[in-house]
């Protein structure tokens, strides 16, 4: 896996810092397994308990109570909310940024996040029309991933057959993530997250990096204008690994899907995505 520098991850200069002081923290860590996800608990109970994607209020508040019983749960909950803080502590010191991005897309990663005593955290809801959020589920590689080949399956090569979908598990999956954020949300104060579209940040890039800007606090004329020409250590997405810095509207969904894909999702997850705007 590579990190965005081109590196091996673990050979990367940017991570090792990151390791190194986490280490005066107290913390061993390595970015490949890093200890930052909440569902990784010593307990099959506790796993299968947090396997289920974000519901409502009382299926969260039934999943809370029965996480009470693990004792794995309880002892490790704490330890984790602790190393995410020590890590976002650790990349402001090592960047010298005023914020951290988490692009996680799990809403049950964020209900915890939110609950950590040591984060201020806000959220940025990105949506997108869900025939193009589909089509890089069925074939990432090609529509979610680097344009060169040999650089995509992080950073070394790879068609990523095995995370394929189908055009209605695709459609099911976009549907519940999107289920799950309006659940959390909902709770949620205003003044605490924001929401903006895919299609807007490409079509009109400038002011709506300016209003996110404003959102987190930041003044967007320090922003750095080409993102390519500051040295970048991030993980996620393999466009991360691409050269070009334009920001362009990704719409072959509608070339690429057939009448019977397009019948199939809208079965599945047409009104939700008329519900937002995309006909």
């Amino acid at each position: 896996y590579r990190c965005s520098c081109g590196q091996l991850i673990r050979r990367c200069n940017f991570w090792e810092k990151v390791k190194e002081a986490m280490a005066r923290r107290g913390y061993e860590f390595d970015i490949a397994n890093a200890g930052m996800d909440y569902r990784a608990v010593d307990s099959r109970y506790a796993r299968r308990l947090l396997e289920p994607l974000h519901r409502g209020r009382l299926l969260e508040n039934l999943r809370d109570g029965l996480l009470q019983f693990s004792p794995a749960w309880q002892r490790e909950l704490p330890e984790i909310q602790k190393r995410n803080a020590a890590l976002v502590s650790t990349i402001i010191e090592v960047t010298g940024a005023k914020v951290v991005v988490d692009s996680s897309k799990t809403s049950l990663r964020l209900k915890y996040l939110l609950r950590n005593p040591e984060l201020d955290i806000k959220v940025i809801r990105l949506i997108r029309d869900g025939r193009g959020v589909a089509l890089t589920y069925m074939n990432p590689a090609e529509f979610a991933d680097a344009k060169d080949p040999s650089l995509r399956g992080g950073g070394t090569g790879g068609n990523r057959k095995n995370e394929r979908l189908t055009l209605a598990r695709a459609a099911y999956q976009w549907r519940r993530s999107n289920e799950e954020a309006e659940n959390l949300l909902f709770r949620l104060d205003k003044s605490r997250w924001i929401e903006i579209r895919y299609e807007q940040l490409c079509q009109d890039t400038e002011n709506t990096l300016g209003l996110l800007f404003g959102f987190l606090g930041l003044n967007p004329e320090e922003r750095v204008k080409d993102f390519r020409s500051a040295g970048n250590h991030i993980v996620g997405n393999g466009m991360r690994l691409d050269t070009t810095s334009e920001v362009r509207l990704d719409e072959r969904w509608k070339s690429v899907l057939s009448e019977d894909d397009l019948r199939i999702f809208d079965h599945i997850a047409g009104a939700m995505n008329r519900r937002y705007g995309y006909e």
